[in-house]
């Protein structure tokens, strides 16, 4: 069973200790990290994550990235077609018009939620994004590229708890515990 843990790279200083002890309670629970490797919420998770040695996915939209070592960095034609489906879906601009660069990160952002078959939907995403975005439909400017992998939840109706909002750690810990 796995999890995605992701966000903003200007995550607060007390969310990412939020998400590392998160990725550290996940990881004894036995449940597997899905993240991408960014600096921020991605790292936080990842970290507390490897505090105990928690089985994770690290998805990299290249080789390297932010110097990351995870083997997961190869983008398929599928991930791409997912990224394009799910961001043609959710944005008034059309994917094709977008860089390289940035749809490789979209692309590796299908792979966070659904795994590295496009197959296995994660059970749940904890993220952090400036206005608390928890679907598709809420999905803003500020949102930033963590956007494309809430909307991509949210088509596959994977509950998003977005730790920006008020009780979302909560919702979050009852939503966990009926495991």
């Amino acid at each position: 069973m796995s999890y995605t843990g992701i966000g903003s790279r200007n995550t607060p200083k007390d969310v990412l200790e939020d998400m590392r002890d998160l990725g550290s309670l996940f990881a004894r629970m036995n449940l597997t990290l899905r993240s991408g490797g960014a600096p921020g919420a991605d790292t936080a998770f990842e970290t507390g994550c490897s505090r105990i040695l928690g089985t994770k996915e690290i998805y990299l939209p290249w080789k390297n990235f932010e110097d990351n070592p995870s083997p997961l960095h190869t983008v398929t034609r599928s991930a791409l077609e997912t990224a394009e489906k799910v961001w043609n879906m959710s944005r008034d601009s059309s994917f094709k018009y977008l860089k390289q660069p940035i749809k490789l990160l979209m692309a590796r952002n299908a792979y966070q939620i659904a795994g590295k078959t496009l197959d296995e939907p994660s059970l749940f995403v904890v993220c952090w994004t400036p206005d608390g975005c928890i679907d598709a439909a809420g999905r803003t400017k500020q949102t930033g590229g963590t956007g494309q992998a809430i909307a991509h939840a949210s088509y596959l109706g994977i509950p998003v708890f977005n730790l920006q909002r008020e009780h979302a750690l909560d919702e979050l810990i009852e939503f966990v515990e009926k495991f």
